[in-house]
């Protein structure tokens, strides 16, 4: 069916004119009801023997239609009888997953539309089937009823997520399937990082793009203007999960309030690099880092640009050199920094491979990375350090970094270079600054 659609949708005016005039007027009433022709790949059930569904989505790909048509099918297949439709309050249960225009009723055909019961905030089908509407905000309401379905919406921004999930979990104990279909945009909440890590999870992902065709233009073009390329953006708009890890020497609330679309006029400009230790694909990134600053008043008062994430995965020696290189060029840097712990004197020379000319300089690790990377995170609790957009795989990182260590696959090896950029920036500058003698004193 799915394919058929893609099919239609990919053929010409003429083609598609010409098969719905072949369809009867039975066929082309109950065509908008046919979810499974028109819908999304993420929003189609996976197959498996899953109890819980989690769609991860951005603003707008399509969530709320997906939940709601879940509920239409296992209502109008039987599956379900008694069905739990949990939302972060009754007003927005109601509001989106019941009335909205992507809710239960608006996807149900004419036909087969379930009554609404107010005054018991239920939903009721023509085949008996039910579905009564709960607030995460009272966990103890769901303490009692039990369901062979149930549907939570926006999981991740429930303030008792946990009480009404596990409340949930002992209702749902119907029939010979009980199963959950849970839609949300993906957030730091523990209660869906515990729920993704389940075997029992099916999770099925998109972006908002991905529901563009259903979408107004000028809203996907204002909000990739304001938040791509930013680490908000990767959570709303890509339907990332991001994760502070607890005791990070960064947040992400801390990193989105040093936010900027633009950065001054720099006095200086470094390119930082941390190699990689092998050079291979499988390798670790090599951390390549742009960042500048403006030198008004002593070093102390300075303030520093990250400009550019230009790391590279997996890359050999002379693919990283070029990529370091280039981002120094572009962005008319005074000087090439890069950490030669591991490859030594081969560092240098292969970077002079690639340009003799380069402002050069060596530096090397004598303590370790968390404690290298403490006094950058103090330069971002003062204010004194901001970032342009699209540095979101470095600010990943940076929220996994903690003073016992990277709590993240592989090495923080774009933290490493933007520890290294800011180190030549402001830390070693002010370290060597001496105030100007007053004469007479």
């Amino acid at each position: 069916m799915k394919s058929g659609a893609s099919l239609i949708a990919s053929a010409s005016a003429a083609e598609q004119k010409r098969f719905l005039d072949e369809l009867e007027e039975a066929e082309l009433t109950a065509l908008p009801f046919l979810f499974e022709f028109w819908a999304l790949g993420h929003q189609l059930p996976p197959a498996g023997d899953w109890r819980t569904w989690v769609i991860l989505g951005g603003r707008g790909a399509g969530k709320t239609r997906a939940g709601a048509e879940w509920v239409r099918s296992v209502v109008e297949s039987g599956t379900a009888k008694r069905i739990a439709i949990v939302g972060e309050t009754n007003d927005q249960a109601r509001e989106v997953m019941v009335f909205g225009d992507s809710g239960i009723i608006a996807c149900c055909p004419p036909d087969n539309r379930p009554e609404w019961i107010a005054g018991r905030r239920m939903l009721v089908w023509p085949n008996g089937a039910s579905a009564q509407v709960f607030s995460a905000f009272d966990p103890e309401a769901l303490r009692g009823p039990q369901f062979d379905a149930v549907w939570a919406d926006e999981i991740a921004k429930w303030k008792r997520g946990q009480e009404t999930w596990d409340m949930i979990q002992f209702g749902l104990r119907l029939g010979d399937d009980p199963r959950a279909c849970v839609t949300t945009t993906p957030r730091n909440a523990a209660v869906l990082k515990e729920l993704l890590d389940r075997s029992s999870t099916a999770v099925t992902h998109a972006p908002t793009h991905a529901n563009r065709a259903n979408l107004a233009a000028g809203f996907l073009e204002e909000v990739e203007r304001r938040y791509a390329g930013t680490r908000l953006g990767r959570q709303e708009l890509d339907g990332v999960l991001l994760a502070d890890v607890e005791g990070a020497l960064w947040t992400s609330a801390g990193l989105e309030g040093a936010r900027l679309d633009h950065a001054p006029v720099l006095d200086r400009i470094v390119v930082a690099v941390d190699p990689p230790v092998t050079g291979h694909k499988r390798s670790d990134a090599c951390g390549i880092i742009v960042a500048g600053v403006t030198m008004t008043g002593p070093p102390r008062d300075w303030r520093a640009y990250v400009l550019e994430d230009a790391s590279v995965q997996g890359a050999l020696p002379h693919v990283w050199a070029k990529a370091a290189v280039d981002a120094y060029r572009r962005h008319g840097a005074d000087r090439l920094v890069a950490e030669v712990n591991q490859g030594g004197a081969l560092v240098e020379e292969v970077v002079r491979q690639i340009d003799p000319l380069v402002s050069y300089r060596a530096v090397r690790a004598a303590t370790g990375k968390s404690a290298r990377a403490e006094p950058v995170a103090a330069l971002y609790e003062q204010g004194r350090v901001a970032h342009l957009r699209g540095v979101g795989d470095l600010e990943d990182q940076m929220c996994r970094m903690t003073m016992q260590g990277y709590d993240g696959q592989g090495s923080p090896d774009r933290v490493d270079a933007l520890v290294w950029a800011l180190h030549e920036l402001l830390i070693g500058p002010a370290a060597n600054w001496r105030a100007p003698r007053v004469r007479g004193l």
